[in-house]
């Protein structure tokens, strides 16, 4: 019996490299502190690393693992290498990926009050992720750990490794003490454009340490609501580059919003456009529509991607949201609600596809073209 043509040709594109931009690489402290200066690493073994951790169950009892997977077994402790020969076998080579997007695991330093300590450890963090990981894959690409709650600590270390050759953007958390247009938050920019990195934020952290409540109403009871108040956060920080007038400092800054969902970015628009309009006497400095600074200087994260009943819907809102240019695919591998490329969109159009899953990330942070 032959296969169908939708059927031949999604085998056809499965064969195609793409860029995932979202894999959840481990930075277990037992190493990182190895990077530490001694001071704090005497500091973490007779204290502890001070790190929290998510107040609300997260799918499986690690929050991590894809159901059903288990990590690779030894007799002898793992090393670095035997993890990323793992997430080879499992990511990188059966789902031909041209390049990944290192993100990490763990973004508690952005809870501490304890600025110094938390510019070491993303120091140290960013180190060991270089000689561990992308030392040991040219695939992989890394993103730069800072020290958000102090910006001129964070431009020192944007300054420091932002010139690796492999690394491709800056990341936070999404939980803040400021929304991030704020000018607080200036010198992070600065150093971000410096040296041509996209300024990333992964949700995390909201209601953690000394971030405020994960929701303007306070404190949810149960995972599923936490996920459904986190656009609430990413909008906020959407809201807040644009009316702040961070685009026309920095008509340069690329900001990537990560893991907060997709579609609820078409609303959301449509609101900022019409008020804007109706308020823009008190940000004379919005010289464009929201939507238009959002065409040109955010990107959007796929997973995870909420998928209408309607698909004339699904296909209206990726275009109110220029998916062609906006949109960028990732995994978030090796969680439980991993996305996998062969299943996370309904079938999408060839040009479609291919800006999603490859050109608009290699756009974004200057990768090559597809060689395979």
């Amino acid at each position: 019996m032959e296969e169908s043509e939708p059927a031949v040709k999604n085998k056809k594109r499965l064969k195609k490299t793409i860029i995932d931009c979202d894999i959840h690489n481990e930075t277990p402290m037992n190493e990182v502190k190895e990077y530490l200066p001694r001071f704090y690493r005497d500091m973490v073994d007779s204290f502890g690393a001070r790190n929290v951790s998510s107040i609300y169950l997260n799918g499986t009892p690690s929050g991590r693992l894809i159901e059903g997977e288990s990590r690779p077994r030894s007799a002898s402790p793992r090393t670095t290498k035997d993890i990323v020969n793992h997430y080879r076998s499992k990511l990188l080579d059966p789902f031909h990926l041209e390049y990944g997007i290192l993100t990490a695991s763990d973004y508690s330093t952005h809870t501490l009050p304890d600025i110094d300590f938390a510019a070491a450890i993303a120091s140290a963090k960013n180190d060991y992720i270089a000689e561990r990981w992308l030392a040991e894959d040219s695939r992989l690409k890394g993103s730069v750990f800072i020290p958000k709650q102090d910006p001129a600590l964070s431009a020192k270390e944007i300054n420091r490794v932002g010139s690796h050759p492999d690394v491709v953007q800056v990341i936070v958390s999404s939980g803040a003490e400021k929304p991030y247009g704020h000018r607080f938050y200036y010198p992070i920019y600065e150093a971000c454009v410096k040296h041509n990195l996209p300024f990333t934020i992964h949700v995390s952290m909201e209601g953690l340490g000394m971030n405020p409540a994960p929701t303007g109403a306070g404190y949810v009871t149960y995972y599923a609501e936490y996920r459904a108040a986190r656009p609430q956060v990413m909008a906020a920080h959407l809201a807040s580059f644009i009316y702040e007038g961070v685009f026309e400092r920095f008509p340069d800054l690329r900001v990537v919003l990560q893991e907060s969902g997709v579609m609820w970015i078409a609303p959301a628009l449509w609101k900022m456009d019409q008020d804007w309009k109706g308020l823009r006497h008190q940000t004379p400095w919005v010289k464009k529509p929201p939507s238009e600074y959002f065409r040109q200087n955010v990107r959007v994260t796929s997973q995870p991607l909420e998928i209408p009943p309607d698909r004339e819907l699904f296909d209206k809102l990726l275009t109110s949201i220029h998916a062609n240019e906006c949109l960028l695919y990732c995994s978030d591998y090796p969680h439980w609600d991993f996305d996998s490329p062969a299943k996370a969109f309904p079938k999408l159009e060839d040009g479609l596809w291919e800006r999603v899953f490859y050109q608009n990330a290699a756009d974004l942070y200057g990768l090559p073209q597809r060689k395979g």
